[in-house]
């Protein structure tokens, strides 16, 4: 695994709360549901919304344009399970957080 780091760790969201973050070409959706940091492509699979900029509702990343619903361990859309984003490995190093895109 090749680790980027993408955030400081002061910089990481608020509990249920998710952020954008830049890693490399990527735009990541870190979101944090209660104290778990997870990270995402930020895209939705709907409409190109932008993951980041929602909201943590009952435990999933909801996009802010059309309301797609989306599991942040696994990636999984709530009303189909098959339908998934792509989940990044994410760690914290001291104060860094680093990402896996690979």
């Amino acid at each position: 695994m090749a680790f980027t780091r993408i955030a400081a760790r002061n910089e990481l969201p608020a509990q249920d709360e998710a952020r954008e973050f830049t890693c490399e070409e990527k735009i990541i959706c870190v979101a944090n549901v209660g104290g778990t940091i997870t990270a995402m492509d930020n895209v939705c699979l709907h409409r190109g919304g932008p993951l980041g900029q929602g909201i943590i509702d009952s435990g999933k990343v909801v996009c802010p344009w059309h309301g797609w619903q989306y599991d942040p361990q696994t990636g999984a859309t709530a009303h189909d399970p098959t339908v998934k984003t792509k989940v990044y490995p994410l760690r914290i190093e001291g104060e860094d957080v680093l990402v896996d895109l690979a």
